[in-house]
């Protein structure tokens, strides 16, 4: 099983987990044309691609899933409520029950329920059925469910997306403040940071940081939360980033990489 991402941030949010012959994208928040160049870019074309499984409505999540799936007659699969909430959303779609998994392809996936500002949101777990690859992001709070679905992976893909200070400083209004750090919001570094001690790493390898606000975060307090939450731990931390994404990576490697 190998992962990467087209891109990850609040201008548009794409990553791809691929097993076999299975290609999944999980969520396009990218135009048309720039999904296909980032596709190209890790060497592939939309017409390799299984599905697109959607997390939930927000625009830098779905803002290219329509024209992608349309174009290419890919399946889409997202909540029920995921779906009430796009009211301009033209094509079928497959439901996802949360905390039920399925199977595309190669791979069984689970969604995990999450606290977010969504109608139905949810994030993914994959297993290949020899790694089990998780991603969660746009999460407003770590509850024992997630810390018992994330524990036991191989890779984590998991948002890091504000530091505390840099958002009571910075530039967003009160309210917009309130709906980041707030329990439906997003995860700050030190949430991150306290899934990855809460969770049994035994069999991690990866950790990709993603998701970094522009304006209430850096990725270099993020990689130090996240290092210290790692201490002693033997494998590969990466940074996806919103322009270049992160390169694909093989959940089978072991060395460790500090990819900023």
């Amino acid at each position: 099983m190998r992962y990467c991402s087209l891109g990850s941030g609040s201008k548009g949010n794409a990553t791809v987990v691929e097993f076999g012959q299975t290609r999944l994208l999980i969520d396009c928040g990218f135009s048309l044309k720039a999904t296909e160049q980032r596709l190209a870019s890790v060497g592939l074309s939309a017409r390799q691609l299984s599905a697109i499984l959607v997390t939930h409505e927000h625009s830098d999540h779905i803002s290219g899933v329509q024209r992608l799936a349309k174009r290419y007659q890919l399946p889409v699969y997202m909540t029920a409520g995921t779906r009430r909430a796009l009211k301009d959303f033209e094509l079928p779609y497959e439901r996802i029950d949360l905390d039920c998994g399925f199977v595309i392809g190669n791979l069984h996936i689970f969604p995990v329920a999450v606290p977010h500002d969504a109608r139905e949101p949810c994030q993914f777990i994959f297993d290949s059925g020899e790694h089990r690859f998780g991603v969660l992001t746009d999460t407003g709070a770590i509850t024992p469910w997630i810390i018992e679905r994330y524990s036991g992976l191989d890779a984590l893909f998991i948002e890091a997306n504000y530091d505390p200070q840099m958002l009571a400083d910075g530039p967003y209004p009160p309210s917009l403040r309130a709906r980041v750090g707030g329990d439906l919001g997003h995860l700050s570094n030190q949430q991150a940071a306290g899934l990855l001690r809460a969770i049994d790493k035994a069999q991690l390898k990866h950790v990709a940081i993603a998701h970094i606000s522009e304006k209430n975060n850096r990725p270099d307090l993020a990689l130090d939360e996240l290092g210290r939450a790692l201490s002693g731990w033997q494998g590969q931390l990466h940074l996806a980033k919103q322009n270049l994404g992160l390169p694909w990576q093989d959940i089978a490697g072991q060395t460790l990489t500090l990819c900023v």
